[in-house]
């Protein structure tokens, strides 16, 4: 996946959108991250929220109460499409457009050559942040299939000579031999007290990621869940001891306690591990060529710019105005 290379003459993006690779990983939670995040879900959550034949959206049907004071659906929704329906909706045009545009310029893109960019994408802490990470394996997916098409239409009459190829891998070998990676939770407490008892209160039952937003002195990952991405092993600005403990637990498991180089003791939950890969000259030169290939373009591009081409009409929050 290119970085922020996308570029194509003339181009305009409207409304914004971040391109998926220009995103990069967030060591510190912030608002725009958060959001990202709900975002991610947003679907999930409308299409749960939709009722049944004997309801209706604009009924007084109560989701919660506080105190007695009710919160109705209506309400509920109400405040979710001013929060997050521009920005969903924008998703929903973006991947319909470029699977029009996927049917128009004959673009093809495989399993494989999403599995290849997820592999990329995860071995780079930089191109794999914190809010990609957090959506499920079907959005992200999804994602990478649309940044492909996008890629590929851009670059489909671009020439690229062999000879550049092959130097840029044998100067990047280091791109396309990853290391292991684990997928982690942290909780941080001041005390081996402290982290024997949340300890007791995981093997007992409670969500990991609910205590670490609960108790966890780490503010950069506390209300993520815990959720401090993909590790590798000597990743720098992480304390050894994380690592140490990160490798020696399982997937699926949570680690004992252990001693951090503040004095503070610290927790690990392993979400997930992905074994180190090396990939040949044959398996990235696509890759390879692609990215070079967005290189030579002059500007860059999002799937806006395809908009009018495919008749996308945006009626949202205005008149009907064709963006």
């Amino acid at each position: 996946m290119s970085s922020n290379r996308n570029r194509r003459p003339s181009a305009t993006t409207t409304p914004n959108q971040t391109p998926l690779l220009q995103r990069r990983l967030k060591t510190k939670p912030a608002l725009s991250v958060i959001a990202v995040l709900l975002l991610g879900n947003i679907l999930w959550f409308i299409a749960w929220a939709i009722p049944n034949k004997s309801q209706e959206i604009g009924s007084d049907e109560q989701v919660a109460a506080i105190d007695g004071d009710v919160i109705t659906r209506q309400e509920w929704m109400i405040a979710m499409e001013e929060r997050y329906g521009k920005e969903t909706l924008q998703n929903l045009v973006n991947e319909s457009v470029m699977e029009k545009a996927a049917k128009t310029y004959k673009i093809k893109v495989t399993d494989q050559e999403i599995d290849l960019e997820l592999a990329l994408m995860r071995s780079a802490q930089d191109k794999f942040d914190t809010a990609m990470q957090n959506l499920s394996a079907e959005q992200l997916r999804q994602k990478i299939r649309s940044q492909l098409i996008l890629d590929k239409v851009l670059t489909k009459d671009v020439v690229i000579s062999e000879e550049s190829i092959e130097k840029y891998y044998e100067e990047n070998q280091g791109l396309y031999n990853t290391k292991t990676s684990y997928r982690t939770n942290f909780i941080e407490v001041d005390a081996k007290k402290a982290a024997d008892e949340a300890l007791g209160e995981l093997k007992n039952g409670s969500d990991f990621s609910v205590l670490a937003r609960e108790i966890s002195l780490d503010s950069a990952s506390a209300s993520l869940g815990g959720d401090v991405g993909f590790l590798t092993e000597n990743q720098e600005n992480v304390d050894p001891a994380i690592i140490n403990a990160v490798k020696s637990t399982k997937a699926n498991e949570v680690s004992k306690a252990f001693k951090l180089d503040n004095g503070h003791y610290g927790i690990v939950q392993v979400q997930e591990v992905l074994e180190g890969q090396s990939f040949t000259y044959d398996d990235v030169k696509e890759h390879i060529e692609r990215e070079l290939a967005l290189e030579q373009l002059p500007q860059s591009v999002t799937p806006e710019a395809f908009w009018s081409e495919f008749n996308a009409t945006w009626y949202y929050g205005e008149s009907k105005k064709e963006k």
